[in-house]
């Protein structure tokens, strides 16, 4: 499925980051994951912040599958990826077993299903325009006769039900379809995260992505709740991959606008 090379990619995320990342451990809090001898990585395309695929090549990449292999090497096991039509539906799998770890926005409604990581990347909601948008600021968004479209499931669909009181959500299968209803003029505006609005606007002339926010968002790996060893074991790798400054090479190399890497520790202090 996936094209690249599993040590091209692994010289790519972990290359001189004098560290451990890349060792096999014998730890026994990820045994059965030796012993099932794979890790499933969820992938849910679409967003800068997750994975994407470029429709010429069909090559996917993004911090997902950057931090998914580079977690699977540490472990010493075979990554696997198991890809999904939007991040939001990467949740859907939980119900068959279907991934072991992946990467989502931290959104209190899934960690009532998914325990978090430590964050490793941080960034902000708001909104792309398209040209001669009367909307110059998220306060602009929330008023009756405005269509925003978001991606089901997506944060931004989770962040604005609990907040929007006059605007219409108008809810997609996937990011891009989103981003066509803005295209046809069907929508005043996307909700996303903003590096993947960034990376959207480059194909809508005159577009443009708000200065402001409407959420600060953090980014963490996810995995399935009952496996508190795998989370301790995870929390060490993501805090080993911000020291070494894995992620900020990663972020580098995957051109990600708009983000930066999390401050050492965990959710209280990502909370700031």
């Amino acid at each position: 499925m996936i094209r690249i090379a599993l040590p091209a990619i692994l010289a790519l995320v972990l290359g001189g980051s004098g560290t451990s990342l890349a060792q096999p451990s014998p730890d026994p809090r990820v045994a059965d994951l030796v012993q099932s001898g794979a890790l499933r990585i969820g992938l849910g395309l679409g967003s800068s912040t997750t994975a994407t695929r470029n429709p010429a090549t069909g090559e996917v990449k993004g911090p997902a599958l950057e931090l998914g292999r580079a977690l699977a090497a540490r472990i010493g096991v075979k990554p696997v990826s198991i890809e999904y039509p939007r991040p939001g539906a990467v949740i859907d799998g939980l119900r068959a077993n279907a991934w072991d770890v992946s990467i989502l926005l931290v959104d209190p409604v899934r960690a009532e299903q998914v325990d978090f990581s430590n964050p490793f990347v941080q960034s902000d909601l708001t909104y792309l325009v398209p040209a001669g948008s009367t909307i110059q600021s998220v306060a602009d968004a929330d008023q009756a006769g405005i269509r925003i479209a978001v991606a089901r499931g997506d944060t931004s669909d989770l962040v604005l039900t609990r907040a929007f009181d006059r605007a219409e959500l108008v809810r997609t299968d996937s990011i891009a379809a989103a981003v066509a209803l803005l295209r046809s003029g069907a929508a005043n505006a996307v909700a996303l995260n903003r590096p993947s609005l960034i990376a959207e606007s480059v194909a809508l002339p005159g577009s443009r992505v708000l200065s402001d926010g409407f959420a600060e968002i953090y980014s963490a790996m996810a995995i399935p709740k009952g496996h508190a060893g795998w989370l301790a074991y995870i929390n060490e790798f993501i805090e080993d991959a911000k020291a070494s400054g894995l992620v900020n090479r990663m972020i580098e190399t995957l051109a990600m606008q708009g983000v930066r890497a999390a401050p050492p520790g965990g959710p209280a202090n990502a909370s700031r």
